[in-house]
């Protein structure tokens, strides 16, 4: 109940309690915990991975003939190290913040308020909008990202039945054929009861991974010296907006890391899993590059001739995979969306639950709605990746820890790191989002 009152108090623009920092010297947020249906380390794995293993690694060969694979090998390792500890300041600082304010989790909008109250003077009046900021950039961003999981496996079942059947519908057919079994998965309501579907979607993606690496490889593929090593500069805004967008799943971080029985051991779990990402996207990107060259599409599932059968079968895995985690990227948005906004609207509990359906349905009837609307898969991307990653993955993360670290623990060399960093995000933010949207007029004028 006092946790309660102090989240009404704190989103209400007063001052938080605990406001001493040295009051929560002696407790340990981890042990306040009573999370129904925590997960284990390895089911908080299966989520991180599959949060991140998504269509954007389909788009990492398109994003290398935009870099270059010299440039696209090292920006890759260089971008995964730098999102993985934005994501480990993000844990990080929550746990500061839930120890100094007594508090067991923080969500990432209130993880943001509160850290700007006790940053620099100049910056605490941001704090009253860091709440409707911080979910706005939220929901717009993992809407976007189910869009591209809607156009992309609508796209590839179109596909495959274009050919099977000699059936060549508009994309949008598909789209609306989608809409019945998503709002199925989307009434799946348990971040614990997603896991299966995590599971089954992780082992489906890397079967169609060896495929296409197979794939790759089954016809030769080009040596390094037939390929661009640096491309032009004006087109590394779209390689970068595209990598954040596929390594980038810091909605789900603290969802993840609070639903966790063993938060203590998140660290660890994240380093291996981006790790792991790591490889498998930089060589995925080069190999793909080096075989496909300038003509890499935005998903390169759309490369292979589309007549043969191994080429069928990538498709539909992956159109499955894709599928299948459009209810793990939805959940983060519905849960703000329905649980801290709207539920508090409808008071009769014998009635919540079906407004609650109503609102996952709407959601999903949203996306649908404007992937019909921009059907280009990678463009959308580079879109989304741009704008809304670089601003809560990297911008927000670093300011966080400038002010959560002001007052006593705030060193040159880490004010320096997260200086560097918000110049980055904010490079790419504008370059990025002005390269994509840019993109985008041009093909719809085409």
């Amino acid at each position: 109940m006092e946790e309660n009152k102090l989240d009404q108090q704190t989103q209400n623009g007063d001052t938080p309690m605990f406001k001493n920092n040295n009051a929560g010297e002696d407790y340990d947020p981890y042990l306040h915990r009573n999370i129904p249906n925590a997960t284990s380390n390895y089911q908080t794995l299966i989520h991180l991975l599959k949060g991140t293993l998504g269509t954007g690694i389909m788009a990492m060969p398109y994003a290398f003939s935009k870099a270059g694979y010299v440039s696209g090998l090292m920006s890759t390792v260089f971008l995964t190290l730098m999102t993985t500890n934005c994501f480990l300041m993000l844990t990080n600082n929550q746990y500061i913040l839930c120890k100094r304010h007594r508090r067991p989790t923080l969500s990432y909008p209130m993880l943001m308020k509160m850290s700007l109250e006790e940053g620099p003077s100049f910056l605490r009046c941001l704090s009253k909008i860091a709440i409707p900021f911080v979910d706005g950039f939220l929901i717009g961003n993992q809407c976007g990202i189910c869009c591209v999981y809607v156009v992309f496996t609508a796209e590839n079942i179109g596909e495959i039945l274009n050919e099977a059947c000699g059936v060549y519908w508009n994309v949008k057919i598909y789209v609306a054929i989608l809409l019945l079994p998503l709002m199925l998965l989307m009434c799946v309501r348990n971040l614990k009861h997603l896991t299966p579907f995590s599971l089954i979607s992780n082992c489906i993606t890397f079967v169609g991974v060896a495929m296409l690496f197979y794939y790759f490889f089954e016809d030769g593929i080009a040596g390094p010296s037939e390929r661009k090593a640096i491309n032009s500069i004006e087109n590394f805004p779209l390689y970068f907006g595209t990598i954040l967008f596929a390594i980038n799943s810091f909605a789900l971080v603290i969802a993840v890391e609070n639903n966790m029985k063993t938060p203590k051991s998140f660290n660890m779990i994240m380093s291996i899993a981006m790790g792991a990402i790591c490889v498998l996207y930089a060589a995925f990107g080069f190999v793909g590059y080096l075989r496909y060259g300038e003509s890499c599409k935005g998903s390169v599932t759309l490369n292979p001739d589309q007549t043969e059968t191994l080429a069928k079968c990538i498709r539909g895995i992956f159109a499955l995979a894709i599928f299948i985690s459009y209810g793990l990227q939805g959940y983060v948005p519905v849960s703000i969306v329905w649980g801290t906004y709207l539920s508090k609207v409808w008071d009769n509990p014998d009635n919540k639950i079906y407004y609650e359906f109503a609102v996952r349905i709407s959601f999903v009837l949203i996306t649908c709605g404007v992937a019909a609307a921009i059907p280009f898969i990678g463009l959308f991307i580079n879109l989304i990746g741009a704008f809304s990653i670089s601003m809560l993955g990297i911008i927000c993360p670093a300011l966080m820890e400038i002010c959560v670290l002001y007052k006593d623990k705030l060193s040159n060399l880490i004010l320096a790191k997260d200086i560097l960093l918000i110049a980055i995000g904010v490079v790419g933010l504008v370059f990025g989002t002005f390269t994509s949207v840019r993109e985008i007029i041009d093909m719809y004028n085409k």
